[in-house]
C-alpha cells in the first residue's frame, strides 16, 4: 500500500474545516446520547475497542504536507492510545441542566491533531439510572450523514448483549512508505487536485444545464422576481450575530417526528418545511426577548445540503453544498409562515442553488492549499455575517439503537458556532422523535435554554393551526437486558493498537451505513445536513 494514497488524501471540502478553525474556536459534529441503566466504563472500553475495525480511520491522525503545498492526508497514529479517545466523568448531581453544561465545556474544547480527530467520554451519575455518552467527530472526518452513519457502527441494532472477543492480537502500526519526497508528492497531489477540480467543475456545469432542461427551464419569472431580491440582499444583523469567543453552551428539545408529518401532510409542504418554519418562529421569539424589532426583517439559515446521491451515502468525509435559506421573521401565523418557508425551499430547488452553490466553492478550491491554510483563521475573526445561523438536518435511523443492551432512549445533535454565528441549530430524527441542539456562545447568549420552551411553544402553535392531534404516547417499556461483567479486562497500551483478532484494521476501509432519509421527497433538500 502507498503512503499518501489518494483515498488518504483529504478532500479540499475536508481541509477547510481544519484551515478555518482556530484555538477556542473547534469545529467538530457531536452530539449528546442518553441510555437507559449503568454502563460500566471498562466494558463499554473494550466494547469500543471491538468495533476499531470497522472505522480504520479511528486510528488515522492529519499530516499536513510540507509547508501546505498539498492537500493534507490521513496516516495511521504511531502512538495510538484508546484510553485517550474514550474517557470517563460523573456528575455531581445527576441532573440533565448538569449534563448539559458538561457537553457545552466538552464543545468548546479544540482536538489535539497529533492523535487521531475524535473522543467519546462515558457519562455516569444521571438520575434514573441513566448513562450518556458524549460523542465528537471532527468536521474534516464527517458530516452529520457520515456521523451518523458512525455512531451507528458504534452500536447495535439489537437489544442482545454482543459477546465481546476475549483472545487479542497486537497490530503494529504500517511504516509510511512511497515512491517520492512528500514535498515532490505535496506538489503532484496539489496539481492533479488543480485539474480535478476543472474537469468536476465543467462536469457539474453540464448536469446542472441538463437537469434544468428537463424540469422545464428556470422558475417562472414573476416568483424569479419577487424572491431574488430576498437572496441577494446583504444579512441584517440580530443581537446574537456577534463576533464568536467562547466557551460554549448547549441547550436541547425534542418533538414527536409522526406529529411533524401529520402537518407535512395537512399543510402540504415537507418535513424539512415544517423543522424550518419552527427553527424561524423559535428564532423570532427569542429576538423579540431581547428588545429587537422583527417588522420587516428577514432570519438568513445556512442550510447544509447533501450532495451524495442515493449511490454515495456511505462515503467518510464531507458531501455538502450550502443553501441560503432567507426567511421573512414577521409572519406570525404559523400555517403563514410555513407555506412562506415552502414557497422559498421549493424556489430553491427549481433554480439548482445548491449545486451552483457547490459549483462555486469548487472553483474557490482551485486556489493553492498554502493560502488556504494561512487565511482560513483570519477569515473566522473577520466581522462579516453572510447568514445569520446554521440549520442542520439529519435524519437519524427509526429504529432503537442499543450499547451493550442498553437502549438509547434520547439524542441530541450538535452543530458548531463560528465567526459572527453564535448561535445555532442542529436537527436529528431518530426512533420516531426530533432532537433539536442549540449550540451558543455563553456570553452572547447566556439564556440559550430559551430556545427550548420558544421551539415548544411554536409546535405546540403550528400543531394546532394544522388541527393535529397529539401523539398518545405508549406506556410500554423496552425489556431491560443487563449488561455483561467482564473482570479486569487488559488495558490498551500505547504505541501497539490491539483489536479484536478476526478482524483486520489494515483491510480497505468499511463503507459507513446510513439510515434511509426521514422522507424521499427530493434528492437535495430532504437530507440538510451538517
Amino acid at each position: 500500500m502507498q503512503n499518501h494514497s489518494s483515498s488518504d488524501r483529504l478532500s479540499w471540502g475536508d481541509s477547510v474545516f481544519l484551515y478555518l478553525e482556530r484555538e477556542g474556536m473547534p469545529l467538530n459534529v457531536a452530539g449528546v446520547s442518553v441510555l437507559e441503566g449503568e454502563i460500566p466504563f471498562e466494558t463499554y472500553l473494550r466494547f469500543v475497542e471491538s468495533k476499531l475495525p470497522l472505522i480504520p480511520r479511528f486510528l488515522k491522525r492529519i499530516v499536513p504536507s510540507p509547508f501546505n503545498i498539498g492537500l493534507p492526508s490521513w496516516d495511521y497514529d504511531p502512538k495510538f492510545d484508546l484510553r485517550n479517545h474514550v474517557r470517563k466523568t460523573t456528575l455531581k448531581h445527576g441532573t440533565d441542566a448538569e449534563l448539559k453544561t458538561v457537553a457545552g465545556k466538552l464543545f468548546s474544547q479544540v482536538m489535539d491533531r497529533e492523535h487521531p480527530l475524535w473522543d467519546l467520554t462515558l457519562v455516569h451519575g444521571l438520575k434514573g439510572k441513566r448513562t450518556a455518552i458524549i460523542a465528537r467527530l471532527h468536521h474534516c472526518l464527517a458530516d452529520g450523514i457520515a456521523a451518523v452513519g458512525i455512531m451507528s457502527l458504534l452500536m447495535d441494532s439489537s437489544p442482545a448483549v454482543p459477546d465481546l472477543p476475549k483472545t487479542k492480537r497486537p497490530f503494529r502500526i504500517p511504516a509510511p512508505h512511497g515512491a517520492q519526497s512528500p514535498l515532490l508528492d505535496g506538489l503532484t497531489n496539489s496539481y492533479g487536485n488543480f485539474v480535478d477540480r476543472l474537469l468536476s467543475a465543467w462536469t457539474d456545469i453540464l448536469n446542472i444545464a441538463e437537469r434544468s432542461l428537463a424540469e422545464g427551464g428556470a422558475p417562472p419569472a414573476e416568483e424569479f422576481s419577487s424572491l431574488l431580491p430576498e437572496l441577494t440582499s446583504s444579512t441584517e444583523r440580530l443581537g446574537f450575530n456577534v463576533l464568536y469567543k467562547g466557551p460554549q453552551k448547549f441547550a436541547w428539545a425534542e418533538i414527536s417526528l409522526e406529529e411533524v408529518k401529520a402537518i407535512r401532510q395537512k399543510c402540504g409542504t415537507s418535513v424539512n418545511d415544517v423543522l424550518l418554519a419552527l427553527v424561524t418562529s423559535t428564532m423570532r421569539r427569542y429576538s423579540e426577548l431581547h428588545g429587537e424589532t422583527v417588522k420587516g426583517r428577514l432570519l438568513r439559515m445556512m442550510v447544509p445540503v447533501n450532495v451524495r446521491g442515493t449511490t454515495a451515502s456511505s462515503e467518510l468525509g464531507n458531501r455538502i453544498s450550502l443553501v441560503p435559506v432567507t426567511i421573512p421573521l414577521d409572519i406570525r401565523h404559523p400555517k403563514k409562515l410555513l407555506a412562506a418557508v415552502h414557497s422559498r425551499t421549493e424556489f430553491l430547488k427549481r433554480s439548482h442553488a445548491a449545486e451552483l452553490i457547490s459549483l462555486a466553492g469548487g472553483l474557490i478550491g482551485i486556489l493553492p492549499s498554502s493560502m488556504q491554510a494561512v487565511t482560513g483563521p483570519m477569515i473566522s475573526r473577520l466581522h462579516f455575517t453572510p447568514f445569520n445561523m446554521v440549520c442542520t438536518s439529519v435524519p437519524g435511523p427509526q429504529v432503537p439503537l442499543y450499547v451493550l443492551g442498553h437502549k438509547m432512549v434520547h439524542w441530541y445533535p450538535y452543530v458548531p458556532v463560528g465567526g459572527e454565528m453564535a448561535v445555532n441549530c442542529a436537527i436529528l430524527s431518530y426512533n420516531g422523535m426530533v432532537y433539536f441542539g442549540f449550540s451558543g456562545d455563553v456570553h452572547i447568549a447566556p439564556d440559550l435554554g430559551r430556545l427550548e420552551n420558544f421551539l415548544q411553544a411554536s409546535f405546540t402553535e403550528l400543531r394546532e393551526a394544522a388541527r393535529v392531534s397529539p401523539r398518545k404516547k405508549s406506556k410500554k417499556r423496552a425489556p431491560r437486558v443487563k449488561a455483561p461483567v467482564v473482570s479486569k479486562p487488559a488495558p490498551v497500551r500505547a504505541k501497539t493498537v490491539r483489536v479484536s483478532a478476526n478482524a483486520p484494521i489494515v483491510a480497505a476501509e468499511a463503507p459507513v451505513s446510513t439510515p434511509d432519509p426521514v422522507v424521499a421527497e427530493d434528492k437535495v433538500l430532504s437530507q440538510m445536513i451538517a
